[in-house]
């Protein structure tokens, strides 16, 4: 989320993720309300600089730190966000975008393609 927003911060979030950039029912927001934080409050930390340790170590301290079986079931959720939900929409986009037919199913899929993590035209 920090890399995203830092993306937002420069002017340089890609268009499909600009629409429900915080939104409280997209990845984002969810992780602020997970964390006990408004997702604007998040995006102002970041913007005052800091690696991304400081600003999670800030997010611990003025929200919420969860603990280790927190963490897995926020995992479990978060890995699965963009298969067969509204987050699905995004994932369309971002096929489409990407010249990928119907190959990435989640959001972290979309964000791993964005990001050339599968390897120049490589497979998810």
């Amino acid at each position: 989320m920090i890399d995203k927003i830092r993306l937002h911060l420069g002017g340089e979030l890609p268009d499909d993720y600009r629409e429900n950039f915080g939104s409280n029912a997209a990845l984002d927001g969810v992780l602020a309300r997970f964390l006990n934080l408004e997702h604007s409050e998040i995006v102002e930390r970041t913007a005052e600089g800091g690696s991304d340790e400081e600003i999670l170590e800030w997010c611990f301290m003025r929200g919420h730190r969860p603990n280790e079986m927190q963490v897995r079931v926020w995992n479990a959720f978060a890995e699965k966000l963009g298969w067969r939900d509204p987050a699905a929409r995004t994932v369309a986009r971002v096929n489409q975008r990407l010249g990928r037919g119907g190959e990435l199913e989640t959001i972290f899929e979309c964000i791993d393609a964005d990001e050339d993590r599968f390897g120049q035209g490589g497979s998810v």
